[in-house]
């Protein structure tokens, strides 16, 4: 198991601490990117590949929509988590355990749209790595089809190479929760501890380890016009409303 497997098994049950109200930032989240889809000529009755799918965040979210939703992630422990919480909203939603670098060993056919959304590209730690995901990506999207990722601003990260980011504090119906990351930089790639210190009931604090590979927007829109799309925008969260700068590919 590599440490990004690793890392999202042991964050699943926590994931959500990470947010004020999970619930709430699935249905922010789906009308962003439903917003997004619309203006590219999509609507519900479109076929959605969430690739990297997490604990279902913006799968269960799109799939309350209506969309026809189908996940897949590399993580077993959020892929448990994901399918929990599309039962508990009784939404169906096709899971699958899938590497985004090798989708067609899983996926034969292609669909309308493909996301990855919440920075999940960047775990490809070298350009060959990130090259294979952008093209088995690609080669799941229909033509006339879209890529829809979001990923950190790095274009503006790797100008200072901030050794942490800054906290979120919540409160909660017990007490207070706080989660940061700190970041130790080698070159472009970098090694993210995740905190998350809740002191609800009692005293708790959890510690995760991830790695990064701090991606640059023209890297990115380079490697998707390389894989078979014609047009590549990026959408600023000033535009979107979303937190991350997203891209769009149009294949």
């Amino acid at each position: 198991m590599d440490i990004t497997q690793s890392f999202y098994d042991k964050m699943a049950s926590q994931y959500d601490k990470l947010l004020q109200d999970w619930e709430a930032t699935t249905r922010e989240q789906a009308v962003i990117l439903d917003n997004i889809f619309e203006a590219y000529g999509f609507g519900t009755a479109t076929r959605v590949l969430d690739c990297a799918c997490g604990i279902g965040t913006q799968a269960i979210g799109l799939a309350a929509l209506g969309y026809d939703v189908t996940a897949s992630d590399i993580s077993d422990g959020e892929l448990t988590e994901a399918r929990r919480r599309a039962k508990k909203n009784g939404l169906t939603i096709r899971f699958e355990h899938a590497d985004f670098c090798t989708l067609e060993k899983v996926f034969a056919e292609e669909f309308d749209i493909v996301i990855a959304m919440d920075n999940a590209l960047p775990h490809m730690l070298t350009a060959s790595d990130l090259e294979s995901a952008v093209k088995s990506i690609a080669g799941r999207v229909r033509k006339g089809g879209i890529f829809v990722a979001s990923i950190r601003d790095y274009d503006a990260l790797l100008e200072t190479k901030p050794p942490y980011s800054p906290p979120y504090i919540h409160d909660t119906p017990k007490g207070r929760r706080v989660s940061f990351q700190t970041w130790a930089w080698e070159g472009d790639n970098y090694r993210l501890v995740q905190y998350i210190i809740d002191d609800a009931d009692e005293l708790q604090i959890g510690k995760f380890e991830c790695e990064y590979r701090a991606t640059r927007r023209q890297e990115l829109t380079d490697l998707l016009l390389a894989s078979g799309c014609s047009d590549v925008s990026w959408k600023m969260p000033e535009e979107t409303g979303f937190y991350q700068p997203i891209v769009v590919a149009r294949k």
